[in-house]
């Protein structure tokens, strides 16, 4: 097993059970305690961990910075597949759709494969091009440009000039965070324009966010937390999270 698929491994475990051991990873993994070390210790420093006597606990990600996409893909997984559920129930067949990179977008992007069978989706994601391409009557629109390798996604000025013809009925914008005073942020550099002409050129904007993004901050402000139509999340959100939104004029959906 590569080092990277035994990280997510790892985090795909602690998300599930809070809580590991590093003498049950050696027994799963067969490998040695310096390598279980180095795995948690690499973790800890990308902030999905937090080492304890013995093993590791889960700790909240800290989305002021760019967390490895291999990372992200393994986490709140619960809470994606159930805010991309809600999503779904805004979609109607034949409408077109625009989908940024993110995790949380490739969730989404499964449910309305096995929910619609006409759909127009315009993404810069190449998996999640890749994925709906089996779907005969898609008609998939990928974004051209320079790719980023790490996120698998396109960016850049031929990017952003091919995505400005397009005018969506939907844009499912992703995010890693949001606040009623800095609005809705991310980390991501290379993709904020793409986003930004997205949701500029849509008919509709619907925020798509799991539980652990509310109140959070990251790097760059997209738009307002009132600029989008609704964010849609899991149901764990608290209830003074969507109480405190909703006294600003801010809906959250959080339930079929």
């Amino acid at each position: 097993m590569f080092v990277e698929e035994r990280h997510q491994a790892i985090l795909h475990k602690l998300q599930q059970e809070k809580s590991i051991r590093a003498s049950d990873l050696i027994q799963i993994f067969q490998v040695s305690f310096e390598t279980i070390r180095r795995d948690l210790e690499f973790l800890e420093s990308e902030g999905v961990l937090k080492r304890v006597h013995g093993g590791a606990i889960l700790t909240e990600m800290d989305y002021s910075r760019e967390i490895p996409r291999t990372l992200r893909e393994n986490t709140y997984l619960e809470e994606k597949n159930e805010l991309a559920e809600i999503a779904a129930s805004f979609v109607e067949e034949g409408q077109s759709i625009a989908l940024d990179v993110s995790t949380t977008n490739n969730h989404f992007a499964q449910v309305l494969k096995h929910k619609f069978d006409r759909l127009t989706i315009i993404t810069n994601s190449l998996p999640i091009a890749n994925d709906l391409m089996s779907k005969p009557n898609y008609t998939i629109i990928l974004i051209g440009g320079v790719i980023r390798n790490s996120e698998q996604g396109t960016i850049g000025d031929l990017a952003e000039e091919f995505a400005s013809r397009f005018h969506a009925d939907l844009f499912f914008m992703s995010m890693s965070g949001v606040t009623l005073t800095e609005g809705i942020t991310d980390y991501g550099l290379a993709e904020m324009q793409i986003k930004k002409i997205m949701h500029k050129n849509a008919k509709r904007t619907i925020a798509l966010a799991d539980s652990s993004k509310f109140d959070a901050i990251s790097l760059i402000k997209i738009c307002g937390a009132t600029e989008v139509e609704r964010f849609v999340t899991d149901s764990h959100v608290s209830e003074n999270i969507v109480q405190k939104y909703k006294e600003h004029g801010i809906e959250i959906t959080y339930s079929l």
